[in-house]
């Protein structure tokens, strides 16, 4: 009762919720509620009455689907607002961030992070905590859209202009490379290859490429889908009369959820190339392959590191792959081969197109470069 009457809810009272409850006849003798899980999701239409803007963004959220999904640990609204004890401005504070209930090693790895230290530095701090990033209630998974880099560019504005000063290509690496992957120095990284659709760019879910699939794919000697297997998907993928082309999109990221919420001061970036661009990277020897559940979030197989390296992954990987950059001496003598072999042949033609010009006019020409018969015409 104390934590209700300093709550924004008390001016409601205990009706303004509960309108079934009769207090003179309270608890009814004959009212059964299943279970308490059951009960809160029911209760949050009670929410949606004051609150319907924050409900249906809500309901387009990852939490609502993975509630539908039946998931039991999925947060609804009286998990992250205790419905009797709502103080205004709480959420705001780090310390009570109701993520970290569920989040607690990325929370953990958030604490230590730029971000925290200057949100604990000083309260006016502008800082982000999980609802700037995330959103508070529309929480979309990381597989949607452009992910978190998204959030990144709302507060970092004119980032690509900054690296393009330094960083060779640029807008390439903000394509195929993760903020956290330079941004969180103590991480490990490692290659996600994620199945998309080539026309819209939208990833591949398990429901439109079946799990069994990879399941099926992944080798008894523990090292994960190797390139033989992933050229065999794709190519079941992509059979004749089969709508939309599956390709492979690579991106460098941070290895974990929560190494990627460790995001040092810009000072401590990784800035030196070698680090990435050199023969037998550690990124590069760290590979997973990624489908999206339905809910939204990312399953991600192990896979074996030739998968970028073999001959036949160049068709697997041509998204991710840049010749000479990515370090992979095979593909980078393949495709050398490929250009000179083209080349060659584009060379090859104009020169027979020149020698059989030259011929055809000494033939056809006689002297002088008219047309002429008798001896000259036998004779050449």
């Amino acid at each position: 009762a104390d934590m209700f009457g300093k709550s924004v809810h008390s001016a409601i009272g205990c009706t303004g919720c509960h309108s079934d409850v009769d207090l003179a006849a309270h608890p009814p003798a004959d009212k059964v509620i299943p279970n308490a899980r059951g009960f809160s999701i029911a209760m949050t239409r009670v929410c949606h009455g004051c609150h319907a803007d924050k409900v249906d963004q809500w309901q387009t959220s990852i939490h609502a689907a993975l509630i539908l999904a039946n998931n039991p640990s999925a947060p609804l609204c009286t998990d992250c607002h205790n419905p009797h004890a709502v103080i205004k401005g709480a959420a705001a504070s780090i310390d009570q961030i109701p993520c970290k209930k569920c989040h607690a090693d990325i929370y953990t790895a958030y604490l230590g992070s730029m971000h925290a230290k200057a949100r604990l530095k000083s309260a006016e701090s502008y800082a982000p905590i999980c609802t700037d990033c995330h959103s508070a209630h529309a929480v979309q998974p990381t597989s949607s859209g452009q992910g978190p880099e998204a959030a990144c560019f709302g507060c970092h504005a004119g980032v690509l202009e900054a690296h393009d000063k330094w960083l060779p290509n640029a807008a390439l690496h903000f394509e195929v490379v993760s903020c956290p992957a330079c941004h969180a120095p103590n991480a490990q990284r490692k290659v996600d290859l994620m199945l998309i659709d080539s026309k819209d760019a939208q990833p591949r879910g398990i429901e439109q490429v079946g799990v069994p699939l990879f399941e099926a794919s992944n080798r008894s000697d523990g090292k994960g889908i190797d390139a033989q297997a992933l050229w065999n998907v794709l190519q079941t993928l992509n059979r004749s009369g089969i709508a939309g082309k599956t390709v492979v999109r690579g991106r460098l990221e941070a290895s974990t959820g929560p190494q990627s919420h460790q995001l040092a001061d810009k000072s401590k970036a990784i800035s030196d190339c070698r680090i990435c661009h050199s023969s037998g990277s550690q990124a590069f020897q760290n590979v997973t392959i990624s489908l999206v559940q339905p809910q939204g979030q990312r399953l991600r197989y192990g896979a074996n590191a030739d998968v970028l390296s073999s001959p036949i992954s160049l068709e697997s990987v041509g998204g991710f792959y840049a010749i000479g950059a990515t370090r992979i001496k095979l593909l980078d003598i393949l495709v050398i081969l490929a250009i000179v072999g083209g080349l060659g042949v584009a060379v090859g033609h104009l020169a027979l197109g020149w020698v059989f010009k030259f011929y055809g006019f000494t033939l056809h020409g006689g002297h002088g470069g008219q047309p002429g018969g008798g001896q000259d015409q036998k004779t050449a």
